[in-house]
């Protein structure tokens, strides 16, 4: 029996160039970022967590320049760059995919949405969403999934804090209809939450931060361990701070039993560091 894949990797990775066609804040903490082009014609959907690469320019450039290779050469070729012409480089989640005949820009080339949290200009990635116009360019490098159920689960753990808001909206939003689990995004503003169209059997809590100066991923990690969950065999994945995805894995491994190989765990960024 063939070995199962820990991830879910897209057949065909290459470098795709596009720009930005809008942007609008979405709720007080989520800036969402539409980019469409020709290349993006090639660009395979996946649904759930879909991730990518995204390279943008660094302050002060005027041109994107990019690695050629989409293979893991990508990174050496990455760094071979000099430092004044060297992109920046963020992972983020496709939160929307339209085909050309479903374009709400008017123009007929396949859209793609990105929701960035507005952290103001404290890193690149923010501070370019946050002053992104039409005809900024962009390129993304598609990764596949992270989100890969195990077989045998009865039931799911879904977990993040607001970094991982599109990942999990997203792994909803493409759920089977008989999907059975709970799932738990901590949020830092009410009117953070988003409307997702979950199956009958989700139980969707939305943890807010009561202070804005409480660190990220805690509550969502006190309220999953105090937590009465289902039974049976199971399938996590949480993602987000990198200290609420290595504890809860901690916790639902030492504490509930849970298997390693039934916990998939992705710290997104470290709280009091800026991503190089």
């Amino acid at each position: 029996m063939a070995k199962r894949s820990k991830f879910v990797k897209p057949e065909d990775r290459h470098i795709t160039r596009a720009r930005v066609l809008g942007s609008k804040q979405v709720s007080p903490n989520f800036i969402r970022v539409t980019i469409g082009g020709e290349e993006l014609r090639s660009f395979v959907p996946m649904g759930f967590d879909q991730w990518f690469r995204m390279f943008i320019p660094q302050q002060g450039q005027t041109t994107l320049r990019v690695p050629s290779a989409a293979s893991n050469l990508w990174y050496a070729q990455y760094l071979a760059m000099s430092k004044s012409t060297r992109p920046a480089v963020r992972n983020y989640t496709v939160r929307g995919f339209r085909g050309a005949d479903q374009a709400v820009f008017g123009e007929d080339i396949p859209e793609l949405d990105i929701d960035f949290v507005s952290h103001g200009d404290a890193g690149p990635a923010s501070a370019w969403a946050g002053s992104a116009t039409p005809g900024d360019e962009v390129a993304l490098l598609d990764e596949g999934l992270i989100y890969n159920p195990t077989p045998d689960a009865q039931w799911q753990l879904l977990v993040g804090d607001e970094s991982a808001l599109p990942a999990i909206m997203g792994i909803l939003g493409s759920a089977p209809a008989d999907l059975r689990a709970e799932v738990f995004v901590e949020i830092p503003h009410a009117e953070d939450a988003q409307q997702v169209a979950a199956p009958e059997g989700v139980n969707l809590h939305w943890l807010v931060r009561s202070d804005p100066h409480d660190r990220p991923g805690v509550l969502a990690l006190e309220t999953v361990r105090q937590a009465e969950l289902p039974t049976g065999p199971s399938y996590t994945f949480v993602a987000g701070e990198s200290d609420l995805s290595t504890g809860l894995r901690r916790h639902l491994v030492n504490d509930r039993k849970v298997p390693k190989s039934d916990i998939a765990f992705t710290g997104y960024w470290r709280h009091g560091k800026s991503a190089p």
